[in-house]
């Protein structure tokens, strides 16, 4: 018996173009008025995936269902989605408020309910008297928003939006990213996004679906993204983070680089590693510690290479010797106030610790 609360599922969906394959085995399920980003590099399959959701793509293998009934052979049209393009696809020649009513116009609506209808987009848009312009006269955020409106005008059960935001300026984005997520909370429709954009994904999703070279390496909650990311992949895509390669694993939990050993708690599933084997540890920046207390595990000597202001904080380089000629650089956000407080330049002996809940492992040579 299919799950009520499952609107979409995915179910080991592939797409192949001639040779390339473009999405390999893909599955996931959206819950209903669940918020989904699609994350990922510039040709992994992002867009494809959202296209066989839509209709717009037949899938090679696998199959698409819809509140558990399969439309993998479907057209767009009997799938009730809204869809928002990257490049918005208004018709120039018509006004904000044609372009809203374009879909509605053959829903045998009265041209009355149709005006009532795009008022309350525009109102839900926030373009009230904006609707007699047409697109070259609207900016790019207000283009947006008609776009979206025009979507969301034949009250669709799925909205997809293929990198919505991507060709606005910084500021217009964070705006409208806030916007759009409270709209689809408002309106409680399952909405799935493309980006490229990792702070997008962080701050608009409910669950992020990771995608590398058309495979789906991680699905969870942003805090699991990025807390404990299941590649390095990902650990490097999502956020910065230093990664210290040719570690060498000692026993469970315990990993040397040269003469320097380290405890780790988070192992990511190398706890059955056997003892020398090869492993990468990672740290993100913003969990490198300054300390001085010599009871403290992962105490570190290291001396600042390099230093980068960032207004609120400072990025700083910082190198480890670990044995005769072997060293390892590390990069610390280290907040401005402390930065001037402890006299910290270049060249510069720190102390620094590294928490062993926030060390990840990984296997040499897996998942990068």
């Amino acid at each position: 018996m299919s799950n009520p609360d499952i609107y979409l599922t995915m179910d080991a969906v592939s797409k192949n173009f001639g040779r390339f394959t473009a999405l390999a085995e893909v599955t996931f399920q959206a819950r209903r008025g669940e918020f989904i980003c699609v994350l990922g590099p510039s040709g992994c399959g992002k867009t494809t995936l959202l296209r066989v959701v839509a209709g717009l793509e037949k899938q090679t293998r696998g199959k698409v269902f819809i509140e558990g009934r399969d439309v993998s052979s479907l057209p767009v049209s009997s799938r009730n989605v809204g869809i928002v393009f990257q490049s918005y696809a208004l018709f120039p020649n018509l006004t904000a408020r044609q372009n809203i009513a374009y879909g509605l116009k053959s829903r045998s609506l009265s041209r009355q309910a149709i005006v009532k209808r795009v008022d309350e987009l525009l109102d839900l848009v926030g373009l009230r008297g904006m609707g007699r312009k047409h697109p070259a006269k609207l900016s790019g955020g207000q283009q947006q928003r008609v776009a979206l409106a025009r979507a969301i005008a034949v009250s669709p059960d799925l909205l997809l939006l293929d990198e919505p935001l991507s060709a606005l300026d910084a500021k217009v984005r964070v705006m409208l990213r806030g916007e759009i997520r409270q709209l689809q909370q408002r309106l409680g429709i399952t909405t799935i996004m493309v980006t490229h954009d990792q702070e997008e994904a962080l701050t608009m999703a409910d669950r992020i679906l990771v995608i590398d070279q058309g495979r789906l390496v991680q699905n969870g909650t942003p805090r699991q993204i990025y807390d404990k990311p299941a590649t390095p992949f990902v650990a490097g895509f999502i956020g910065a983070m230093n990664f210290i390669e040719d570690a060498r694993k000692i026993e469970k939990g315990l990993y040397d680089i040269g003469e320097t050993h380290l405890s780790v708690s988070g192992e990511n599933g190398t706890g059955r590693l056997p003892a020398g084997s090869r492993v990468t540890l990672a740290i993100r920046p913003e969990d490198v510690m300054l300390k001085r207390d010599p009871s403290v595990s992962n105490l570190l000597q290291t001396r600042v290479e390099a230093m980068e202001y960032r207004g609120s904080m400072f990025r700083i380089d910082l190198k480890r010797q670990v044995s005769e000629g072997t060293s390892f650089t590390i990069t610390a956000d280290v907040p401005a106030e402390t930065v001037r407080r402890l006299g910290i330049t270049p060249r510069s002996t720190l102390p620094i610790h590294l928490p062993v809940d926030r060390l990840r492992v990984y296997e040499a040579g897996k998942g990068s």
